[in-house]
């Protein structure tokens, strides 16, 4: 393991502390997957901030604040043929980013560019007109893997954004996001180093729902901390994921959804945490993690034994990160978990729906051989099958597995008001 300890972490607490870096100068909030969808379409476009609920003090209380914007803003265009479902809000709906006020919005993620180039260059001017810069996608590949810098109090903050570029929307020539080029996001995190004192990376990337993240992605978060990054976060899965500091650099895998409402029971998907870190011009010096549950009117702040049980939860699944050959363990329990009657079900589906829409079915297919998550996904699962050892996960890992995806309980009505 690969750990400076000059870095302590409480897990009574949620926080963490960095002895090296003085005294506190600002205050950040990085939150995960923001979208103005289903339960929350009229909600934000009526009440632009009763959605945060009494998470929203904690959102105000920071010098900078950082969100993951999960589809476009937009009016115009038409929905793309793509894999996964697709997703768009009004520009009216910005005045929910605005109020908070989200200062930063990243834009690598696999929905931004789901209504086409037209819809994703109004989604640009709304922000804009609102002062939301952005980072992680643009009109072409230089504009769309370029750091976005910035000032907080006196410390200069560099965000660089990147996600897998799903459906082939990584930028080329023309319009995109940042894609999945990690040897690259390495390079540039190693030449901002030298204009800002902070530099974050976050990234839209890995397996949804799973409980601990693919080694591909355990390899390459910690590439980019071994390359500088001062804090590495990712997002994508859509449920909390495991912790760790890898030297001196807190990485957090997955921070579950945000103001992303899903249509479903399941607890995983119904929770997830802000990381609000506190930084001077000398580095990151620590930090806390504050948890929430998503309701149908509102996010409700977890504290109390709500909060202890979610940081008991976290640090049985960061356990695996911190193990020689957890991480890998933890993910053969997934694929012993998803089974031959997983694999059955999913190429079932996609073969299905190429006959009654070829188009939507050739999409899901592509999706799954050309993106980073699933082609691993499928690699290693069939590899597992050929050489006889499905099923020789530990016991732990699988079950670890089943509990994520199955666990059901809305959170958030344990939780007094």
């Amino acid at each position: 393991m690969n750990r400076d300890l000059s870095v302590d972490w409480d897990w009574s607490a949620g926080r963490w502390h960095d002895t090296r870096t003085g005294s506190v100068e600002a205050r950040l909030i990085i939150a995960a997957d923001w979208a103005p969808i289903r339960a929350f379409d009229e909600l934000m476009a009526n009440h632009a901030d009763a959605v945060y609920g009494n998470v929203l003090p904690v959102l105000r209380q920071a010098d900078l604040r950082i969100v993951n914007l999960e589809c476009a803003l937009s009016d115009i265009g038409s929905p793309i043929c793509k894999s996964g479902t697709v997703f768009r809000g009004r520009p009216a709906h910005v005045a929910a980013l605005a109020t908070v006020p989200f200062e930063i919005a990243t834009l690598a993620n696999n929905h931004v560019l789901d209504y086409g180039v037209d819809s994703f260059r109004q989604t640009l001017d709304v922000l804009a007109s609102q002062g939301i810069r952005t980072v992680g996608a643009g009109l072409n590949a230089d504009e769309a893997s370029r750091p976005l810098i910035v000032d907080v109090q006196d410390v200069r903050l560099a965000v660089v954004n990147f996600g897998e570029g799903e459906d082939l929307t990584a930028a080329g020539e023309g319009p995109g996001t940042c894609g999945w080029e990690p040897e690259r996001v390495a390079d540039t995190v190693r030449a901002v180093r030298a204009e800002a004192d902070i530099v974050i990376v976050i990234a839209h990337a890995g397996l949804e729902y799973i409980p601990c993240p693919p080694p591909y992605v355990v390899r390459v978060f910690r590439r980019l901390a071994d390359a500088g990054a001062d804090l590495v976060i990712g997002h994508h899965p859509h449920v909390p994921q495991g912790v760790e500091i890898w030297g001196k650099t807190p990485i957090f895998y997955s921070l579950g959804n945000f103001v992303f409402y899903q249509e479903t029971d399941l607890h995983y998907r119904k929770i997830g945490f802000l990381v609000q870190a506190e930084v001077s011009r000398r580095g990151v010096c620590g930090g806390q993690l504050i948890p929430y549950a998503i309701g149908e009117q509102e996010l409700r702040r977890l504290t109390g034994t709500a909060a202890k049980e979610f940081r008991d939860v976290l640090r049985r699944v960061s356990r695996p990160l911190a193990e020689d050959g957890g991480v890998e363990a933890a993910w053969r329990g997934f694929l012993r978990w998803y089974g031959m009657k997983g694999f059955r079900n999913e190429i079932g589906g996609i073969l299905g729906r190429m006959e009654e829409n070829p188009p939507k079915g050739a999409a899901m297919l592509r999706n799954r051989l050309t993106t980073p998550q699933h082609r691993e996904h499928w690699m290693d699962f069939l590899t597992r099958v050929m050489e006889g050892d499905l099923e020789e996960a530990p016991d732990w890992a699988r079950d670890l597995a089943e509990e994520w995806m199955t666990r059901r309980g809305t959170p958030v009505a344990e939780i007094p008001v």
